[in-house]
């Protein structure tokens, strides 16, 4: 078994509101285990680049005790399907254009995130930028739920 760790990016349309949260779900998830996961986060739009996650996916992350506020949006690339091994999308739309957007001979397993979830296999971390602080504390519950069975696949690789 290689030394280096395995590698997570999770993708949804902007990278500012579900996709920094399973960043930091999993980085929490992960740390608690012990595993070594590199991970990271990035959208299939560019539209925030360089902007910092929204207001209320930092304050549903503080509210359960994790800062976000350093993280900053980027947009998936051709590279990353190289750097990754898994690329997990948040929703089914996102998924379909990062089949599209897979280079030749790109090593990252394609998922959606809450295919990771018995029960909820098949359906999209709804995305809370349009509703209120309520739909962020519900991408949180889902992002957190997939990111604990993520470690268990992982820790048993």
């Amino acid at each position: 078994m290689s030394d280096k760790p395995v590698s997570v990016l999770f993708v949804c349309l902007g990278n500012i509101c579900r996709s920094p949260l399973a960043e930091a779900a999993l980085r929490e998830a992960a740390e608690a285990a012990g595993l070594n996961i590199e991970i990271d986060s990035a959208g299939t739009g560019n539209w925030h680049v360089g902007k910092g996650p929204d207001p209320r996916s930092c304050a549903a992350a503080l509210r359960h005790g994790i800062d976000i506020s350093a993280y900053r949006a980027r947009q998936v690339s051709p590279d990353d399907f190289l750097r990754f091994d898994r690329i997990v999308a948040l929703d089914a739309r996102n998924l379909a254009d990062l089949r599209q957007l897979a280079p030749p001979g790109g090593k990252a397993r394609l998922s959606l995130l809450l295919d990771h979830v018995p029960g909820l296999e098949g359906r999209d971390v709804e995305d809370p930028y349009y509703g209120g602080l309520d739909g962020f504390e519900t991408t949180w519950s889902q992002v957190s739920a997939a990111a604990r069975n993520l470690v268990a696949e992982l820790a048993g690789r």
